[in-house]
């Protein structure tokens, strides 16, 4: 693969399959303007020649990715690239997730997944200024726009505080309004860190991916506005139905 660019070599040994990293690929080319929308994808013996892999390895690729609403097959025409628009969640001072996603969806809701009570991990007990060991509530939710799964979050709030916030939450199906039930009318997020990564077991399942996918992660902390932590969460976004827009906090 000399002389190939960078950004269209694979990695054989990385452990994800060579038909899912291709399939990454032709993303990554449909979201930079290499494949337009609504246009023709090259044919499959060309796109095997530009990725160094053998046309099994694309078809394979492509039919992940018609199954994934990102391309049509067409009989004796070819494959096209269909036109689709990410959501585009706002991170910022206020980050909600029924209105971040105001004016692109017509209904938003979050599911409670799993609950537990378990003692703070050292990560979490630093970001909700507890003592490490100290009871937390952890809730699992699944975020839900249109019929389709767009975020997969853990979220951790002190035990003696927020006793019974699970049962709030399975009721509601919102962070904000459990968090009023508490006398917490407004809150302020106080930190956020992105990255990126392959989608793990339960990100697959959970927001029905195909292996290979990449999420994008928040871990977050979420305080009143006097400062006062009340919040520490980790949320997956699938990459290719959901992009994070930054603003200033």
């Amino acid at each position: 693969m000399i002389g190939r660019p960078a950004a269209d070599r694979i990695e054989r040994r990385s452990g994800v399959s060579l038909w899912r990293q291709i399939a990454d690929k032709i993303l990554h080319a449909i979201a930079i303007g290499d494949f337009a929308e609504n246009t023709a994808l090259p044919p499959e013996v060309a796109l095997a020649e530009r990725y160094g892999v053998n046309r099994h390895t694309v078809r394979s690729a492509i039919s992940a990715l018609v199954q994934e609403g990102v391309l049509r097959a067409e009989q004796g025409r070819g494959t096209f690239v269909l036109s689709r628009k990410r959501l585009s969640y706002p991170i910022g001072a206020r980050t909600r997730f029924s209105t971040g996603l105001q004016g692109q969806t017509s209904e938003r809701h979050i599911v409670l997944l799993a609950s537990s009570v378990e003692p703070a991990s050292q990560r979490v007990a630093e970001g909700l200024g507890l003592a490490r060991g100290a009871e937390v509530i952890r809730l699992e939710t699944r975020g839900e726009a249109d019929g389709r799964a767009v975020s997969r979050a853990a979220g951790w709030f002190e035990a003696r505080r927020f006793a019974g916030i699970d049962a709030v939450m399975a009721e509601t199906g919102s962070i904000t309004a459990s968090l009023a039930r508490f006398g917490i009318d407004d809150y302020l997020r106080q930190s956020t860190v992105l990255s990126a990564r392959h989608a793990d077991a339960a990100d697959l399942a959970d927001l029905d991916l195909q292996p290979g996918a990449i999420v994008l992660v928040t871990v977050a902390v979420n305080a009143t506005p006097d400062g006062q932590p009340i919040q520490f969460s980790e949320s997956r976004f699938p990459a290719e139905r959901v992009e994070l827009r930054l603003s200033a906090l």
